[in-house]
């Protein structure tokens, strides 16, 4: 399986962006896919998360009501939607994959397949 982010660039506080990631290789093996973010000389945290079948996400409080996930199984796609955005949510978002997660909270751990990371920088 290969994770292939994009969408990363410069955005004013306020704005919003778009983030996809694409799925290639055995794609039936996957459960669950997210966002996670590290911001420089921080770990990576989780961001948002959605179940390959059914309709559950997660979302870390920190973007609740403001980033949306979604997926488009057809074209093996996931996005993420972020709006509102804040200095803060600066960072590498990178998209991530778990063959065995049951939930749609993922930890590193979780972590079967990671993306190659897009940069996200929030400033004016």
């Amino acid at each position: 399986v290969q994770l292939q982010a994009f969408g990363g660039g410069l955005v004013q506080p306020g704005g919003s962006r778009g983030l996809s990631c694409t799925i290639s290789g055995r794609t039936g093996s996957i459960n669950v896919m997210g966002w996670f973010r590290q911001a420089a000389d921080k770990e990576r945290v989780f961001v948002a998360g959605i179940r390959w079948t059914g309709s559950t996400t997660f979302y870390a409080d920190s973007v609740k009501g403001r980033f949306t996930i979604s997926r488009d199984n057809v074209k093996s796609t996931v996005y993420l939607q972020m709006h509102s955005l804040m200095p803060e949510d600066t960072g590498v978002y990178y998209c991530a994959a778990s063959r065995y997660s049951r939930s749609a909270y993922l930890s590193p751990e979780d972590v079967d397949y990671w993306g190659q990371g897009t940069l996200v920088t929030v400033s004016s």
